[in-house]
């Protein structure tokens, strides 16, 4: 278990943002911005995937797998236009899933989480 190295990690929650395992990087519960609109919401998300990124030395171009998770899944359009503003071309692959959020704040507070896997090697 020696190369596998966690970081961002939450006693309360019992759970880690970014583990390194090998020649990627997993990342999980990237939120931010929760109550904001879809758009502030999807951007504190990006915000937080870069910020857990740069503890390994990655950026949003080292992505190559996402998890999308709406509260309205038809706010995908959004998040692509963020997508093509953030991602410099290096596009990951991706689904979106539509789910209730049992987070603070209920219908009001969280509407969008992704999960990710990055490339380090």
């Amino acid at each position: 278990m020696g190369n596998i190295e966690r970081y961002d990690i939450s006693e309360e929650w019992a759970h880690s943002g970014i583990i390194k395992a090998g020649d990627f990087c997993y990342l999980s519960y990237c939120v931010g911005n929760i109550g904001g609109t879809i758009e502030e919401q999807i951007n504190g998300a990006f915000d937080q995937m870069e910020q857990r990124l740069a503890l390994v030395g990655l950026t949003l171009e080292n992505v190559v797998q996402m998890d999308c998770l709406f509260r309205d899944v038809w706010n995908i359009p959004v998040m692509e236009k963020i997508i093509r503003e953030r991602f410099n071309g290096k596009y990951p692959v991706r689904k979106s899933i539509q789910t209730e959020f049992a987070h603070v704040g209920g219908k009001e507070g969280l509407q969008f989480q992704a999960d990710a896997v990055a490339y380090c090697g």
